[in-house]
């Protein structure tokens, strides 16, 4: 029988490996990059919720992030490493640098290339654009940019070039004009002298009540224009109910292909929306306001900025304080609770339900989550009576509705008109028409997962619950037109490129089907046997409205199109 086995053991790596032992897993912090990141950090506080301003504030010194950087942030905020690495990885506006790999370009042109900006040639910009050869810069495609009204679009740096042209984009990379032009000065004092505010004064000294004013919201039927539509009344009553301490969310991400609305009334009036805010976060009872807003927005949050910052320095009364939060590129932060994912400084993926929002939302507290343009008309409908607004509205509907229009109409654009106007009146009476040597072929009444349908039912009202029984739904009320000169077929398969781009990845059907829903249209043609079950399955299975809705144009373009996928 053999002895015992023996060995011979090099004491020295003994050793090392208990120094090892001692010190922390992982990279080790550079000394360099951790004082640069202290001193972009400043004096902010260094909670997890503001792990993102962090990488922005980064990235805008930088130009990119770096790996140096992100492992001094994260001994900085005392989070792991992989924690703010799976953070800066999930949105499309954060550059991440691994070590050893070239920093990119000085500056970036992004081309939008979602369906308004496509239908008017957006892949051709985008391509004549590289073969300019600029040096020091980097074109890329990127999903809608919130400007469709003025397609094509591409943005060099932050700053949005309209109608852009080889030419124009040039001539801002030469003079480096990468940040936006500013908007129009805003007269918070004459804001006020106008009456703004007055109604918030109303409230916080006892002229009216809380449930009067959430009743006078119900009176005027007012829903949530972000897209889903619930009454804005009930909303606030539900919330309220909650126990305190409550908070009030403000969805501006607006990113939605063909949803241009809430930008158009923040760049020319923030202070009604503000106002609407607080009377908002008064009758529910919130302690804190926190407004996300989408990056592509960029002269709108420099903007907002200097608004608040008057508000707060002279408020016509007592305010909760007010957050703005930047978001960094993601279509899925739109939703309720991705969005309230990303303002806790995570990576935006939607949460499971129950328990709702209401009940349990931004750092766990009931939360009150609105889209923009709905708090936009609150001081309006105080004023002028619920009456006056629901007067509104054509065939049996009630209301107002902004309506973001783009594509083949003379006049692109935000138009305001009744609820339940058709397709067909929206473009005679506030659209001047389809364009010249365009006829009406087909349209999207809510955007990108709200369907497509063709001219032959031009005639249905716009508005919430008139459009499900055909498999579609007005959403945001972004209505894009198409001509004779575009396919259905085509701007499905745009849109599903889209939702595959922006899918978070989280839950398989949604991750893989929308993939798989590309290949497949990508065909010649469609198995549509196939589409359907994978459509079903992305519906039925997926966690959040994307996957969920995705299918849509799909199913829209088969039942309302068939001929288009025999030629």
């Amino acid at each position: 029988m053999a002895g015992p086995r023996t060995s011979v053991v090099d004491s020295s790596r003994i050793e090392a490996r208990r120094d090892r032992r001692g010190a922390p897993k992982g990279r080790s912090v550079d000394p360099a990059a951790l004082a640069e990141v202290r001193r972009l950090l400043g004096d902010a506080p260094r909670r997890r919720d503001l792990l993102i301003e962090f990488l922005h504030r980064i990235q805008d010194a930088h130009g990119c992030l770096a790996a140096a950087h992100l492992v001094a942030l994260a001994q900085e905020m005392s989070l792991a490493p992989t924690e703010v690495y799976e953070v800066a990885t999930f949105y499309h506006h954060f550059d991440v640098v691994k070590e050893g790999d070239a920093k990119p370009p000085a500056i970036t042109v992004r081309v939008c290339e979602t369906l308004s900006c496509s239908m008017a040639g957006a892949p051709a910009l985008r391509a004549a654009i590289e073969r300019l050869g600029m040096t020091e810069v980097r074109v890329i495609g990127a999903p809608c940019v919130g400007r469709c009204e003025h397609a094509p679009v591409a943005v060099v740096g932050r700053n949005p070039v309209d109608a852009a042209t080889p030419g124009k984009v040039e001539a801002a990379v030469r003079d480096r004009r990468t940040e936006p032009e500013p908007l129009a000065p805003i007269d918070y004092r004459a804001y006020r002298r106008g009456g703004g505010y007055r109604t918030l004064l109303d409230c916080a000294e006892g002229r009216r009540t809380p449930d009067a004013v959430i009743a006078e919201l119900e009176n005027s039927s007012l829903r949530g224009l972000g897209g889903a539509g619930f009454p804005t009344g009930r909303k606030w009553r539900i919330v309220r109910a909650e126990p305190a301490p409550r908070l009030l969310a403000v969805n501006l991400d607006e990113g939605e292909p063909g949803t241009f609305k809430d930008r158009h009334y923040l760049e020319r009036d923030p202070h009604r929306f503000l106002e609407g805010v607080l009377i908002a976060a008064w009758a529910v009872g919130t302690e804190a306001v926190y407004i996300y807003l989408r990056d592509e927005y960029a002269a709108c949050r420099a903007m907002l900025e200097r608004e608040i910052a008057a508000l707060e320095a002279d408020p016509p009364c007592p305010i909760p304080p007010i957050h703005l939060r930047r978001g960094a590129g993601a279509y899925i932060c739109g939703e309720e609770s991705a969005m309230i994912e990303s303002i806790e400084g995570k990576r935006g993926m939607p949460r499971l339900r129950p328990p709702y929002v209401a009940q349990v939302g931004l750092f766990g507290r009931p939360t009150l989550e609105h889209n923009m343009e709905t708090l936009w008309w609150v001081r309006d409908i105080l004023e002028q009576g619920a009456a006056r607004f629901a007067s509104h509205g054509r065939h049996g509907r009630k209301g107002l509705r902004s309506f973001s229009v783009s594509g083949r109409v003379k006049k692109p654009g935000v138009h305001l008109a009744p609820a339940g106007i058709t397709v067909r009146e929206l473009i005679d009476e506030y659209c001047g028409g389809m364009a010249a040597g365009h006829e009406f072929y087909a349209y999207l009444p809510g955007g990108a997962s709200g369907g497509i349908l063709p001219a032959s039912m031009g005639d249905i009202p716009l508005d919430f619950d008139t459009l499900q029984p055909h498999g579609c739904f007005i959403g945001s009320a972004a209505v894009i037109v198409l001509s004779q000169h575009d396919r259905a077929s085509d701007a499905a398969l745009n849109l599903l490129r889209f939702f595959a781009d922006e899918s978070c990845g989280q839950c398989t059907p949604c991750r893989v089907g929308t993939a798989k829903a590309v290949a497949l249209m990508e065909h010649p043609r469609w198995d549509t046997a196939l589409l359907g079950e994978l459509s079903q399955a992305m519906a039925d299975a997926s966690i959040c409205g994307l996957g969920q809705a995705a299918p849509n144009p799909i199913a829209c373009v088969v039942k309302y199109f068939p001929h288009e996928l025999k030629a």
